[in-house]
Parts: structure tokens; C-alpha cells; sequence
């Protein structure tokens, strides 16, 4: 079975690029909100691609269970 990549989807994309438009317009914001505000954006727009990868992952794993209780194991096929 073969895993898709999170890195292939469109969306993972797309949220990388918008980390990255958050990470080039907060560094314009003034260093009074360095540490407030800035760093709120940057945390949460890194977020939506970790959330992605995970939910990714997570689908993985549900997927290689699915195809081994589906396939038939070796022990089996000896038997028939």
C-alpha cells in the first residue's frame, strides 16, 4: 500500500504559503507586539500545516490497519 505524501496536498500547500505571508507581514508590525501578537500569528499559522501533517498521518496508520485486516496473511493461504 502505498502512503500518501501530506506534502503533495494541495492544501498543505496552500497553509504553507500562508505561514509564510504571515511570517513577511508581522515582521513590519511594531516590536512592541513582538512578543504578543506577532508570536499568536506565527504559532497558529504554523499550526494549520502541523494540524494537516498529523491528520495525514493519522489517516496513514488508519489505512495500513484497513490493508492488513483485509489482506490475507501468509499463514492463511497455506492452509487452503
Amino acid at each position: 500500500m502505498m502512503a500518501f505524501r501530506f506534502k503533495d496536498l494541495e492544501v498543505w500547500k496552500l497553509s504553507k504559503d500562508f505561514a509564510r505571508d504571515i511570517y513577511s507581514v508581522t515582521s513590519t508590525f511594531p516590536e512592541e507586539e513582538r512578543y504578543a501578537l506577532v508570536s499568536q500569528l506565527r504559532r497558529a499559522a504554523v499550526s494549520v500545516m502541523s494540524n494537516i501533517a498529523e491528520g495525514a498521518e493519522r489517516i496513514n496508520r488508519m489505512l495500513w490497519k484497513l490493508s492488513k485486516s483485509l489482506a490475507p496473511s501468509t499463514s492463511e493461504n497455506g492452509q487452503r
